[in-house]
């Protein structure tokens, strides 16, 4: 039983790699939940608990990803600013001294 388990998963995940980066994101692991779940012997039903921390930790990685995007994001906003910022400052001091007529 374990054996055909490891060998369906085996070869969805093969499926999953040429396309990705060898990363298995949240679709994938909703992929191999089904197909365990698919497999399982009813009588002898895998532990509910370690598929609960399992959903938790993916969960949390897809939290942490988005939160690491929306912060390169806000960087990137925050640089753009500070440059639009630094050009105002150059522009407003030159121009007095542009202005300052020859005596």
């Amino acid at each position: 039983m374990t054996d055909a388990i490891t060998n369906n998963t085996s070869n969805l995940y093969s499926g999953t790699t040429a396309l990705s980066s060898k990363t298995l994101g949240s679709t994938d692991f909703l992929r191999l939940m089904t197909e365990q779940l698919k497999q399982q012997d009813p009588f002898e039903a895998h532990d509910n608990s370690q598929m609960i921390a399992q959903m938790a930790q993916i969960t949390a990685s897809s939290s942490t990803t988005e939160m690491s995007q929306t912060l390169k994001g806000i960087a990137t906003q925050l640089g753009t600013q500070t440059d639009v910022l630094k050009q105002i400052l150059a522009n407003t001091t030159a121009a007095p001294a542009a202005a300052t007529p020859a005596a």
